[in-house]
């Protein structure tokens, strides 16, 4: 059974990189069908939302115009979202404390501190003590620097923000999995889901760590695995956390403070556990341990809850962004590995310039999936 109208693109994933490639489409006029297995562990509903490149220890030049060009893309996107006061996306600039804290990590926060003045980002080097006036939970420590551009974002609440802004713009929503693909002449031409076959002109994956699988559907292999991670909220009963800014630490686990006494420690790092998206003992033990090493004033929060996400990490640590090789309609935006929330919107804004026949307005050339070379598997197919 073939749907009764086709689309110009179909987008497969509904995380935040998935849903902000259709709000992208539909706002540039694109009839669009978003197919949204809802997988359990998708890295949007774990993620902390740090926005904050400038602070990241990444020297590659390309990844770095792509991290500095997202954290601007929020600053236009947020207002367009939250313009009618109906939306919410949790976006808020926070400022950001990259700290260190033994004494190992002295040469490291010199090189970090160094890196960032060098990109002539504003960044200021602060004493402990005024980092621990800024976050009082935190102990002692070494050195610690201050971005006051630092912001965070709300996976849950954003990704749902752009549902809705698509929604309203004419976006189709279809619940499930996609079962297969069907081609001729070198062009996907329609995608089956649950029996129903539905008429693309382009298609565009962006299922996260779940990319791979589709993908091997067009014969075409993505190096994407999935790396769970770990995110510990707590709340720190009747304390006024509006104005705290981000932690960071140079390697030890993160804190992001919310307006409601809410904060979320994090993460793991998990590259063994597969699809097993369950948090964990372990997970936790790990979590635990290293705040209350950095910010002991923590010790009496009250705990609420683990999440814990499927990073979709690639095989060189780069996005995946831009035409599947061999096809003149199927695309691919994925690979962000623990920035997608950072990175997502505007690589989904880029790739639907890219989908839709225009130059993006970054350069995409290092993370085409055609990086990785051909596939090993042969020709496409057609079927």
């Amino acid at each position: 059974m073939s749907s009764p109208t086709g689309f110009d693109v179909a987008v497969v994933g509904g995380g935040l990189v998935g849903t902000a490639l259709a709000y992208e489409l539909v706002t540039m006029g694109a009839r669009v069908v978003l197919v949204d297995r809802h997988d359990a562990g998708r890295a949007t509903d774990a993620g902390a939302g740090i926005l904050s490149p400038e602070s990241m220890s990444v020297e590659d030049a390309s990844w770095f115009a792509l991290a500095m060009g997202s954290g601007e893309h929020y600053r236009s996107l947020v207002p367009r979202l939250e313009g009618d006061g109906t939306r919410v996306t949790g976006y808020a600039v926070t400022g950001l404390l990259r700290v260190a804290f033994r004494e190992w990590e002295d040469d490291l926060f010199a090189a970090n501190l160094a890196l960032a003045r060098d990109r002539r980002v504003a960044v200021e080097e602060i004493t402990p003590e005024e980092a621990r006036r800024r976050f009082p939970p935190l102990g002692e420590m070494r050195a610690a620097w201050y971005s006051p551009e630092a912001a965070r974002i709300d996976g849950r609440s954003m990704t749902a923000a752009l549902l809705d802004a698509a929604i309203a713009r004419g976006l189709t929503v279809v619940h499930g999995g996609v079962d297969d693909v069907r081609t001729a002449g070198g062009r996907v031409t329609e995608v089956l889901t649950a029996g129903v076959s539905t008429k693309c002109d382009a298609v565009v994956i962006a299922g996260g760590a779940w990319t791979p699988a589709l993908a091997s559907r067009l014969d075409a292999t993505i190096p994407v695995l999935p790396v769970r991670g770990q995110i510990v909220h707590l709340r720190l009963e009747g304390v006024a956390t509006a104005s705290w800014p981000i932690v960071s630490p140079l390697l030890s686990q993160y804190i992001v403070p919310w307006a409601d006494g809410r904060v979320a420690v994090g993460a793991t790092l998990e590259p063994d556990a597969g699809f097993d998206a369950r948090p964990t003992a372990a997970g936790m033990r790990q979590l635990f341990s290293e705040m209350l090493r950095l910010a002991p004033g923590l010790a009496e929060a009250t705990f609420l809850e683990v999440r814990a996400g499927l990073r979709p990490v690639s095989a060189d640590d780069a996005p995946v962004l831009g035409a599947l090789p061999g096809w003149d309609n199927a695309f691919v935006c994925t690979g962000h590995g623990a920035n997608g929330l950072l990175l997502g919107p505007y690589s989904a804004h880029l790739v639907a310039q890219l989908v839709q026949g225009e130059a993006p307005e970054l350069d995409l050339a290092a993370f085409s999936p055609a990086r990785f070379g051909p596939d090993p598997s042969g020709a496409q197919r057609d079927a």
